[in-house]
């Protein structure tokens, strides 16, 4: 076992020099700027990216759902966001967009995003329950985006049909701005926006993700078709590096929390590249679970699929083994190894 391990990290280590020797390859990855995002900043500010011959550009957007029509024109090569109806529909039309690792799940203890109310609802005792969604205006992030199916469970939950509820739809960074104006009375934010705006005053968060839908894909990392088949090299580099940051990540944290040296150095990293500039904040947040060794839940991303096909909401037939390639995340594992938590 340990011969194997030398050999991965010398193979690993010899190609790192190989690309380096040659130009960098330059690629265009959408982000939705949350904590989801941290293997991408971590990749891009300790050099992985680069170490990989990689020139990456991280381009915000406000959700996953908005990255599909730059995957369809060549200005996108990677996404990091949600399985959304926009990315089947892609698929049913015949766009390559492929899932190819994961970016961010739900299991129980490790929420990513949260039910949050109007601070004023909770205090005159408008809100005490999800059965007093009843009536509300609730923001998610874009129609058909994979917070939909958690309100959908958190409406069920409370006795209540899609019909009891206004939904709307906003970025993150919107949906504060909405509830502190009272323009909504609800919404689905994810961290570190959730603590941020909790902070501030204006709302009071109740369920998480992680109990209203347990172990739920909520983001994962998409890669554009032209970007497998004219720089599949390239991709599987990406992944090696996008793997590196979010093992550095798994490594900051201990009981929930990023902890200690590496803590802080997540905390300086996630502060210069989200829009949350206060440390505190990001050293408040739950620390959320991408798994560190890339791995997809796959039932979840049937089970939605499925929800999203009842619904009406995509058109035509997807099979669901074309819009997933596991490939990338298995290449890189014959190199990286499975991840083991670092004690140093």
């Amino acid at each position: 076992m340990l011969k194997t391990l030398l050999l991965a990290a010398t193979l690993t280590a010899g190609n790192a020099l190989l690309v380096q020797a040659q130009q960098p390859v330059r690629i265009k990855a959408g982000i939705s700027n949350s904590v989801t995002d941290v293997g991408f900043f971590i990749a891009d500010r300790k050099g992985y990216f680069r170490r990989e011959g990689l020139e990456v550009e991280l381009i915000p957007f406000d959700s996953g759902a908005r990255m599909i029509a730059p995957f369809a024109s060549g200005d996108l090569d990677v996404g990091a966001g949600g399985p959304s109806t926009a990315f089947y529909n892609a698929v049913a039309r015949g766009i390559d967009v492929r899932i190819v690792a994961d970016k961010g799940s739900t299991p129980k203890g490790r929420p990513i995003s949260y039910l949050a109310v109007r601070r004023d609802h909770v205090v005159s005792g408008r809100y005490k329950g999800l059965a007093d969604l009843r009536g509300m205006t609730i923001a998610t992030a874009a129609p058909g985006g994979v917070m939909g199916p958690v309100l959908d469970r958190a409406l069920i939950l409370g006795g209540l049909r899609a019909a009891d509820v206004e939904r709307v739809y906003m970025g993150f960074p919107q949906q504060a701005v909405a509830l502190r104006n009272k323009a909504i009375d609800a919404a689905f934010p994810t961290e570190p926006f959730v603590t941020e705006t909790e902070k501030l005053g204006f709302i009071t968060r109740f369920q998480g993700d992680d109990e209203l839908y347990p172990s739920h894909q909520i983001a994962a990392v998409i890669f554009s078709g032209q970007f497998i088949t004219g720089k599949g090299d390239a991709a599987r580099r990406f992944i090696r590096a996008y793997l590196a940051g979010v093992r550095d990540y798994s490594d900051a944290i201990e009981d929930g929390r990023l902890h200690g040296a590496k803590g802080e150095e997540i905390v300086s990293i996630l502060t210069q590249y989200t829009l949350v500039k206060d440390p505190a904040v990001h050293r408040a947040v739950r620390a959320v679970y991408i798994n560190p060794d890339g791995h997809l839940n796959i039932d979840s991303l049937r089970d939605d699929l499925e929800s999203f096909s009842r619904d009406g909401a995509v058109e035509g037939r997807v099979e669901l083994a074309k819009a997933v390639d596991l490939s990338f995340v298995e290449a890189a594992l014959r190199q990286l190894g499975p991840w083991r938590k670092s004690q140093h």
